[in-house]
């Protein structure tokens, strides 16, 4: 006879479980504590098997029998139901561990260690504003190029070409790390650019160097905050990226050797820096001693000694001293790289100064002591001859 409703929620608890047989192996088995829960009973291999539908209440009557002829056509093409449902399992598993989220989680857990703590947080908080809520639960490999491209073209549309850009790359590296740990077959992201705008190349402003004595005689000048004042005239002479100056600590200095040391935990890419000084930056050093030497930081913060300045400070110095638009802090970098260049320096010396990659790292190491004194040499020239050029 065939179970109903009204039967199922009469049940009562006794002394010991019990079960109301709905036939064709589904049966409702009643506990002691009165949960009810399906059971399917069957031989699979002429064995006697069990497997569970789930509790009366959370899987109807009706779904239970769904349940139960789905079993049975697995049994009539000689499936066996159980292995059928681990390896259901199995998918869902591997589907969710081998998401765009969890892969994209993972290549930037393995490639964090080799960036700043900030370039991490930046790439992270861009998968996780504008990819992860999209696609980021689809199994990786299943991830069509129209459906990765639609999501680019949302960031497009408010206007963020760049942002684009730079988010397909990381997708293709996301992509690329999924083929080579076999998760996916083909890295399509570098196709994608065909589809998306090309951003506008904006380089950083920065001044001639028919420009610079006005600017230096301006700067000389400023009545501002010593410390901003001083951190603007330490950028220009040593070319280093202004996160780099601001998070400063006195003990990186050695003084009497005339050297910067940047530990590796605080460069772009995870390599210590070393940037020699002109005469000129070993003096603006001693007169930011007299006002920071007490605190760990050379450029402490105005609220909180123990944070570094404000990452707005030597803009807005720029700003006040009338350059907004026409220089920035990342600005005296290029002033550097285009007046060195043009006055005959070598390009090796000038890309070790800047901190950028040499694409040889064998060769990188031995240039870093190689070009120091070289470098200094050059430091020298250049903190010289920006003070007495011509207009």
């Amino acid at each position: 006879m065939l179970l109903s409703d009204i039967q199922i929620k009469r049940a009562k608890p006794q002394d010991k479980p019990y079960t109301l047989n709905d036939g064709a192996g589904l049966s409702l088995l009643v506990d002691v504590n009165g949960a009810k829960g399906w059971r399917f009973r069957y031989r699979f291999v002429g064995k006697p098997k069990m497997i569970s539908f789930g509790v009366y209440g959370e899987v109807s009557l009706a779904e239970a029998r769904r349940k139960r002829e789905e079993a049975r056509a697995m049994l009539a093409k000689g499936i066996n139901p159980s292995d059928a449902r681990k390896a259901d399992k199995i998918a869902l598993r591997f589907s969710h561990e081998n998401s765009f989220e969890a892969v994209a989680r993972e290549w930037h857990s393995g490639k964090k260690s080799t960036w700043t703590d900030g370039y991490a947080k930046e790439v992270l908080d861009c998968l996780e504003r504008d990819i992860f809520p999209y696609v980021g639960h689809r199994p990786i490999e299943l991830i069509e190029p129209l459906e990765l491209l639609a999501v680019l073209q949302k960031i497009e549309k408010r206007g963020a070409l760049e942002q684009a850009s730079k988010i397909r790359r990381r997708c293709g590296e996301v992509l690329r790390f999924a083929v080579v740990t076999g998760r996916a077959k083909y890295n399509f992201a570098p196709d994608l650019a065909i589809a998306l705008n090309k951003p506008k190349q904006n380089h950083f402003p920065f001044l001639t160097e028919k420009e610079i004595p006005a600017f230096v005689e301006a700067l000389e000048g400023y009545q501002g905050s010593l410390l901003t004042k001083y951190a603007t005239q330490l950028l220009m002479l040593t070319g280093v990226r202004t996160v780099e100056l601001r998070e400063a600590s006195w003990c990186e200095f050695d003084l009497d050797n005339a050297l910067w040391e940047i530990p590796k935990e605080r460069m772009k890419k995870r390599r210590s820096h070393l940037v020699p000084l002109s005469s000129q930056a070993v003096e603006i050093l001693k007169k930011l001693k007299v006002i920071s030497g007490k605190y760990q930081l050379v450029f402490p913060g105005r609220n909180d000694v123990r944070k570094p300045m404000s990452d707005a400070s030597i803009n807005k110095v720029i700003k006040m001293l009338g350059y907004h638009g026409r220089l920035t802090g990342h600005g005296f970098r290029h002033m550097m790289s285009t007046i060195l260049h043009e006055h005959g320096f070598e390009s090796a010396w000038i890309e070790m100064q800047l901190a950028h990659v040499d694409k040889n790292s064998i060769r990188g190491t031995y240039n870093h002591a190689q070009y120091i004194e070289k470098r200094r040499d050059m430091l020298q020239w250049y903190a010289e001859h920006t003070t007495i050029i011509k207009k």
